[in-house]
């Protein structure tokens, strides 16, 4: 029953969570084609940041785009292409949005709080997606995995942030510069802590996740010689 009940969870809550990332993507492609909107700081910084702002929102849009794709357990078991497709279409999203977000970091609104919570996003972005890529590659299946689940993770603190900005703004009516200086902490921290939270229930039989389930798929065979899990 309890298990019946996690999977009944995990499936409403990656629904919700794949129409999240979806809704934020959406805006992301929106954002290039918005008005200059005058007195706006952040639009002000936008306008003379050169190819930094449409690089970071295309890339760190498409990786959104295609998080409920690589979630997707039936498309990485029946369309194993597909799933490795889409999972290098995020690897060079990532990579173009990482990198113009690193740069877009030192020039964050906020002063060097902000600035830093932003770089190290960006830097551990790069660094995890790059090393869940090394373990698909090594035949490494099960934590191959475990370090895309951490950078799905990592890629939806896009979505954590607009919704720390709505709440604590928005709602609350708190003052803006506080609160986003808390989000470009929280945003990416929370997610981190939520998905090792995910995992080790997964670990303990409460439902089954991408990252968790064994590499018995066709998916990983295609990519790397098979080889026993480390």
């Amino acid at each position: 029953m309890r298990a019946r009940l996690g999977i009944f969870a995990a499936r409403a809550a990656l629904i919700v969570f794949s129409l999240a990332c979806v809704a934020t993507a959406a805006y992301a492609f929106a954002y290039l084609y918005l008005a200059y909107r005058t007195g706006d700081p952040f639009a002000q910084q936008f306008a003379v940041s050169g190819l930094d702002v449409p690089a970071h929102f295309f890339g760190a849009g498409l990786a959104l785009l295609l998080v409920p794709l690589q979630l997707a357990g039936r498309v990485r078991r029946r369309w194993p292409t597909l799933h490795r497709i889409g999972g290098w279409l995020s690897a060079a999203a990532i990579l173009v949005g990482g990198l113009s977000g690193l740069s877009l970091a030192q020039h964050a609104q906020g002063g060097w709080p902000s600035r830093l919570g932003f770089g190290l996003l960006s830097l551990m972005w790069l660094a995890i997606t790059a090393n869940g890529i090394r373990l698909a590659v090594a035949g490494d299946i099960a934590r191959h995995r475990r370090w895309i689940a951490y950078s799905v993770a990592l890629t939806a603190g896009a979505v954590t942030l607009r919704l720390m900005l709505a709440v604590g703004a928005g709602v609350l009516q708190l003052p803006f510069m506080p609160v986003y200086v808390t989000a470009a902490w929280a945003s990416w921290l929370l997610n981190l802590a939520i998905c090792a939270g995910l995992l080790r229930m997964a670990d303990r039989g409460w439902f089954r996740t991408a990252a968790t389930a064994r590499p018995h798929d066709g998916a990983g065979r295609r990519l790397a010689s098979p080889r026993p899990s480390a």
